[in-house]
């Protein structure tokens, strides 16, 4: 079967490399895109990084696995595209597009009359989403944030798509994996999920961080949820292989709070990420730095800090934190997950 996504096209067995123009409105901008199409069946699996500015991990991650696959070693179809928001990439390097201000992972599914963010996010989910058997979306901790490496998904209360993402998202390695208890929002793995699609979100590295251990440890992750796919075959037993050994027990969290700035000011964090706090504990000083007074902000909630503000000066609304708690039966009620990509953080 041939693959084709805009003018790019992969019959069986081929490899292709090359950019597709989308037409936002305003502007026209080129994404890159790589399609590989294997001399084996096997499942659709799209990947996508760079939906965000300054997560440089997820870009190059994804560009290293586009230059390594080769169609005789996939089984079925892989769909990568390392930089799926180029304005906010290349221009804004953060989480807001320069083009209209708005964060794409509010918006997804997007819409095709809309600005254009959303005819962005309409497209990336027009054309690169059908027919997808699994999807992943590559994020990081921009060049302000500080973050704890972890795996996220949705529940939909659908019971075989949600087994066929918890075992998605056990599968990168990753010793964290975060769910959130419904599928509403605009995040993409959301969105996707919303349509069917077992979707994950992989999170990995903080502070914009693009060393070759953190992309390693990102690139490790999708070989082994490529394998658990079927897309590639199984390591061979010979117990000297490229996937490093033993990984930790993956625990599962929840999203238990999000702490938002309750002003415009200075953000001194006194706990960094990874950290257990109590309800109630002090996180950090909000300053005005215009008369110098401070505003304490504190944990509404007890929890693991698996998000945090690393940037000095920050808006009214700015999420500062973001804790989740061990997923048991009775934290398991619906819940906003908070976003670390928040549009006012970023």
């Amino acid at each position: 079967m041939t693959l084709t996504v805009g003018p790019l096209t992969a019959d069986t067995g081929r490899k292709t490399r090359g950019t597709v123009p989308v037409d936002l409105g305003p502007v026209t901008v080129d994404l890159p895109v790589t399609l590989v199409n294997g001399v084996r069946p096997g499942p659709r699996v799209v990947l996508t990084g760079g939906v965000h500015g300054g997560e440089f991990a997820g870009v190059d991650a994804a560009t290293r696995l586009a230059a390594l696959l080769t169609p005789e070693e996939v089984c079925g179809q892989v769909v990568l595209c390392p930089v799926a928001n180029p304005p906010a990439v290349y221009q804004g390097r953060l989480g807001v597009s320069p083009l209209d201000g708005v964060n794409i992972n509010r918006i997804f599914p997007g819409d095709p009359d809309g600005g254009p963010t959303e005819r962005l996010a309409d497209w990336l989910f027009t054309q690169l989403l059908p027919g997808a058997d699994a999807y992943a979306d590559l994020h990081s901790g921009g060049i302000d944030e500080t973050l704890t490496d972890f795996v996220g998904y949705r529940l939909t209360g659908d019971a075989a798509l949600d087994a066929t993402t918890r075992g998605m998202a056990h599968a990168v390695g990753y010793p964290d994996v975060i769910l959130g208890t419904d599928a509403t929002g605009g995040n993409s793995h959301a969105a996707a999920a919303r349509r069917g699609v077992p979707a994950i979100l992989i999170e990995t590295g903080q502070l914009g961080d693009r060393d070759p251990d953190t992309v390693r440890t990102l690139l490790d992750g999708l070989f082994r949820l490529l394998r658990h796919l079927g897309t590639l075959d199984p390591l061979p037993d010979t117990g000297n292989t490229d996937d490093p050994a033993p990984r930790p027990a993956t625990r599962e969290w929840v999203w238990a709070a999000s702490v938002t700035s309750p002003a415009t000011g200075l953000w001194y964090p006194e706990t960094g990420r990874g950290g257990d706090v109590a309800e109630g504990q002090i996180l950090g000083r909000l300053v005005d730095p215009a008369d110098g007074r401070e505003h304490k902000v504190t944990a509404p909630a007890t929890g693991r800090l698996f998000y945090g503000m690393h940037g000095l000066t920050v808006a009214t609304g700015a999420e500062l934190a973001a804790l989740a708690t061990p997923h048991t039966a009775s934290t398991a009620t619906p819940l906003d997950p908070p976003d670390p990509h928040n549009p006012e953080v970023q």
